[in-house]
């Protein structure tokens, strides 16, 4: 009981009482389970609890049924229903997790649509559906914990089920924190860039706030208005949406943030109005305003019962600023959305309860979301799309592959191994036999079908999409090539010994260029096969031992000799110009290595004067976070310097020597030169890892050599480290 009034402070001893015989039951059916990380399994529900608790605001009963659904779950013989004390309410919610916790998202082929119905069609206590997103916040929240195939899985099912879930039931909190989470784990760059961002300029949003509060201080207090002022700033991964939308950089996200007022007044729906309204008033007499972009939620309420006055307006220095209006009451709402307010209040039925179910019910139905659009979005956020550009299929033991559209089973095969897509000679797709070719859907299960005498072929190549399968194949075709080339090589020579001949490699060259051979594997490969009769060379050399001219082509050989420029490199180079610290040393720091016209900031070291880091190094938010008043901003020199910046580019590349060439003429080809080239061949996966060491004047310059070397046929992956 100690345990949960720890966990549980607020409520009464009855509910806590009631609380500690479900815990009780939960920890027995549990005891010995443990987490990735060792933790007992305990904690999972425990943690659950405390968000449908603490975050939303649901109430014991709730509570009672995460830990009873988690002790049946593991141990379906336990008896949940303790001493009788557990009512119909409790015994229907853990019902209906335990049948939403049987479906499988393979098992619906991952359609999204059918997926969430099933949920809500499960979920005859809409706080049922509630307690299923908890229940994925928390894992979301643990994803270290598991392993990279099962990661990548819920990474997948939080953006195509659950995320949209919460934002249809208005659970926009935990929507944003899913949002995040997947951003970070999924494009961890970007968020890396986009959050130390967000850190870099939070003092300026704080001065901001003060600076537009200050002169309606005055005005406010004198109508007796309390209020709290939030700045509310953009989640992440919505500011990367709207960045990739608009097709703009951070600096042309214009609503970044918000400023929030809220209303501290009792809960009398006229006089929140008209507080609201009065405080509208004071704002748009101060500020110059934007009435297209008023939104009036409080005359008309969101179905999903969000509340609230917008008004965009114009500071003292000219920029735009988006102000939200709404009170205690209200924001609360807004927070956590309705199922909590409900629950929460303890109303068995209220008519806004039925028309937000009958918009979640309608909008799953009919796949429209618009009538439960988040608040801050004003109709321009859209639900997250699945990558389009991806298949997400299955192993027979369920594990989770990423293959890109139009991926056919052999892409499948080569995916799983190099061997199982060499010997591949079809699959059951969903039970279903299949040939090679087949295209792969999302949601299928695909168990591949082999043979020993199966060998890949040159049509193999217009059946695959993947890299890894065409590079695979190619090698495969190369060794058989070798292989056949060997035993053609082999049969000459028993012939000429035998004929008594010699075949000089000048001759060679002249039959093969007769024939339209340009590769003299490809010549022996086919004198092995027998599509070369071997009767044929021998008229051939005789023939021109008797005389005949050979054919003396004139063979011009262009040597292209790269000139390989070395810049000098020093302090004379850094073009960085930083306002208010002159006479300090700067530099450029080894750990990111800045190019001209990224996003930077300085660090001001003890020793080492001022050191430049990119917005996207991985110890940029460890410096902000630690030692705010030591960044410095610096902006780049309007002109670039003559020197070069250090950069390295890591790049993927199939098993194909030419494609080394064709890496080096494209950075000669631009201002860019090597200053050190290293390749490690990586023959379990077919492909070059390359490290490339470059110099270059601009970041603009060094996106041309990273484009350019990215449409090459043979690049797998390119970017920078």
């Amino acid at each position: 009981m100690e345990k949960i009034d720890s966990l549980f402070p607020n409520f009464s001893d009855e509910e806590k009482s009631l609380v500690s015989e479900a815990y009780s039951i939960a920890e027995k059916a549990l005891e010995g389970e443990l987490r990735g990380n060792g933790v007992p399994f305990i904690d999972h529900p425990i943690k659950v609890a405390k968000i449908a608790c603490d975050e939303i605001g649901l109430g014991a009963d709730c509570v009672c049924a995460v830990f009873l659904h988690e002790a049946s779950r593991f141990n379906p013989e336990v008896d949940i229903t303790g001493s009788g004390r557990f009512g119909k309410d409790i015994l229907k919610m853990v019902e209906g997790l335990k049948k939403i916790a049987t479906i499988k998202p393979k098992d619906t082929r991952l359609e999204a649509d059918n997926y969430k119905k099933l949920i809500v069609s499960y979920s005859t206590d809409p706080r049922v559906t509630v307690l299923k997103l908890a229940d994925r916040l928390e894992v979301m929240r643990s994803l270290d914990l598991f392993s990279k195939a099962s990661r990548e899985r819920k990474q997948l099912e939080t953006l195509m089920l659950y995320i949209p879930l919460a934002h249809q039931l208005g659970l926009y909190n935990m929507k944003s924190e899913m949002e995040d989470i997947y951003f970070r784990f999924s494009e961890p760059e970007q968020y890396r860039a986009i959050t130390n961002r967000l850190k870099a300029t939070e003092r300026d949003r704080q001065m901001i706030t003060t600076q537009f509060i200050e002169p309606l201080k005055t005005t406010l207090s004198d109508a007796g208005i309390k209020y709290k002022l939030k700045a509310r700033t953009k989640s992440a991964f919505s500011i990367w949406k709207k960045m990739q939308k608009q097709k703009v950089d951070f600096d042309g996200v214009y609503d970044v943030f918000a400023i929030r007022f809220i209303i501290d007044c009792e809960d009398d729906r006229e006089l929140e109005h008209a507080l609201c309204w009065k405080v509208f008033g004071f704002v748009t007499e101060t500020y110059e305003s934007d009435t297209n972009r008023l939104r009036d939620w409080i005359s008309n309420p969101k179905p999903n019962g969000y509340e609230s006055l917008h008004i965009t307006v114009k500071n003292a220095v000219g920029a735009y600023l988006e102000v939200q209006i709404r009170t205690k009451r209200m924001d609360e709402m807004a927070e956590s959305g309705l199922a909590s307010h409900w629950s929460y209040k303890g109303i068995k039925r209220e008519s806004a309860l039925d028309d937000w179910l009958t918009a979640v019910r309608y909008s799953l139905e009919h796949g429209k979301s618009a009538p439960l659009s988040p608040p801050d979005s004003e109709g321009e956020d859209e639900l997250p799309v699945p990558p389009s550009s991806d298949v997400f299929v299955f192993t027979p033991s369920g594990e989770l592959k990423k293959l890109p559209k139009g991926a056919t089973v052999l892409d499948f095969a080569f995916c799983i191994h190099s061997g199982l897509g060499s010997k591949c000679t079809g699959a059951r797709i969903n039970g279903k036999a299949v040939s090679i070719k087949e295209e792969l859907h999302t949601g299928d299960v695909v168990d591949i079908m082999t043979s020993k005498n199966q060998k890949p072929n040159q049509d193999w190549l217009n059946w695959v999409v993947t890299s890894k399968a065409k590079s695979r194949i190619k090698h495969e075709m190369k060794e058989e090539e070798y292989k056949k080339a060997a035993e053609g090589k082999e049969l000459l020579e028993r012939r000429l010994k035998n004929w008594k001949l010699e075949f000089p490699d000048d001759m060679m060259h002249d039959m093969m260029k007769k024939l339209k051979y340009s590769s003299v594997i490809s010549f022996l490969a086919d004198l092995g096969n027998e599509k070369i009769d071997i009767n044929d060379i021998k008229a051939f050399i005789l023939n021109q031992n008797n005389g005949a001219k050979p054919e003396n082509a004139e063979k011009a050989e262009e040597s292209v000799n790269k000139k390989w420029t070395e810049h000098k490199t020093g302090d004379d180079i850094l073009v960085i110009s930083t306002k208010d610290v002159k006479g300090i040393d700067y530099r450029m720091a080894l750990c990111c290595n800045p190019v001209y016209g990224d996003d930077v900031f300085g660090f001001v070291t003890r020793s080492e004067g001022i050191k430049i880091h990119r917005m996207t190094c991985p110890n940029a938010a460890r410096l902000l976070d630690k030692y705010p008043y030591r960044i410095q901003k610096v902006r780049w020199a309007e002109n670039p310097s003559t020197g070069d910046f250090q950069c390295t580019l890591r790049i993927l590349a199939e098993m194909e020597h030419s494609v080394l060439a064709d890496i080096m003429s494209v950075i000669s080809n631009f201002k860019a030169s090597i200053r050190s080239f290293t390749v490690n061949e990586d023959r379990r996966n077919g492909w070059y890892d390359i490290s490339a060491r470059i110099l270059v004047p601009s970041n603009m310059e060094l996106d041309k050599v990273i484009s350019q070397i990215g449409i090459l046929k043979q690049i797998i992956k390119v970017k920078r480290v």
